[in-house]
């Protein structure tokens, strides 16, 4: 049996590095044009004669990429925190207290999953407009964290609610109260649920392209995804401009999931046993 599993682990491990480098490519293929010279991008090789790393530096001169790259984090920072803070009493109330008509407030909160921002950027933009609230990073904080809201509900209820309710007795009949119970016991035993609620919602935010294009109109106040766009004009695209700006684009999302990673494994492990 030992001779047999052999070669299927090394098969596998061939098959996964092959599907790694498959999904890598596009990846690579963005940073090499990144660092392609201006009179180079038309060239059919796979590498530059020379890396252009001025392309950087030129992207930042160039463009509002600095200030659009603080209003996303300010946003996808501000609507993930706001709505983890409005989820996780509702979740942890609708997956403890089985109130009357509980059923039908998980079905609405899926239902609402399905409606597309598109939808509703016409009363959107018209309801900030009457509050003087176009061009602010409020205005995107309050927009991302409300439609990101029902996914973080139902997958924190659905979390909550497959942990043993005794443990949160337990702990409250050593002295705790409930929000003790639920700070020492509830939360880190959820903290995977947590996790992929806050990836979820900040990638989310930080993806938003149509939102930030119609309700910010000033170069500065734009998130990233529409300070990159400027880069595709009428008649030319700057390629080099655009894919270095990409490259920083997706930076940030890389290290939150390397810091996030290691939360996911304590989270697994945390809380239950005393």
């Amino acid at each position: 049996m030992r001779g047999l599993s052999r070669p299927r682990t090394l098969v596998l491990a061939a098959v996964a590095w092959l599907l790694a480098a498959l999904f890598l490519l596009p990846y690579l293929e963005m940073v090499v044009t990144a660092l392609r010279p201006a009179d180079e991008l038309r060239d059919a090789t796979y590498l530059p004669s020379h890396f252009a790393w001025s392309n950087f530096v030129g992207v930042w001169r160039e463009s509002t990429l600095g200030g659009n790259l603080r209003v996303t984090l300010l946003v996808a920072g501000g609507s993930t925190l706001l709505a983890l803070l409005v989820a996780l009493p509702a979740a942890y109330y609708t997956a403890r207290i089985r109130y009357r008509g509980r059923r039908l407030f998980l079905l609405l909160v899926l239902v609402t999953q399905m409606f597309q921002p598109t939808s509703l950027l016409v009363g959107l933009y018209r309801e900030f407009y009457q509050l003087h609230l176009l061009n602010s990073v409020w205005t995107l904080i309050l927009c991302n964290a409300a439609f990101n809201l029902a996914f973080t509900v139902w997958i924190l209820t659905a979390y909550i609610g497959s942990i043993p309710v005794e443990l949160e007795e337990a702990a409250m009949i050593d002295g705790l109260g409930r929000l003790g119970a639920l700070r020492r016991v509830t939360l880190p035993l959820a903290m995977p649920g947590v996790v992929t609620a806050v990836i979820f919602t900040f990638i989310s935010a930080w993806n938003e392209f149509v939102m930030g294009l119609t309700l910010s109109t000033e170069p500065d106040s734009q998130p990233l995804t529409v300070g990159i766009s400027s880069f595709i004009g009428n008649y030319t695209v700057q390629w080099n401009y655009l894919f270095a700006g990409s490259v920083v684009a997706i930076v940030p999302v890389v290290v939150l999931f390397a810091f996030i990673e290691r939360q996911v494994v304590s989270g697994l492990t945390a809380g239950s046993v005393k």
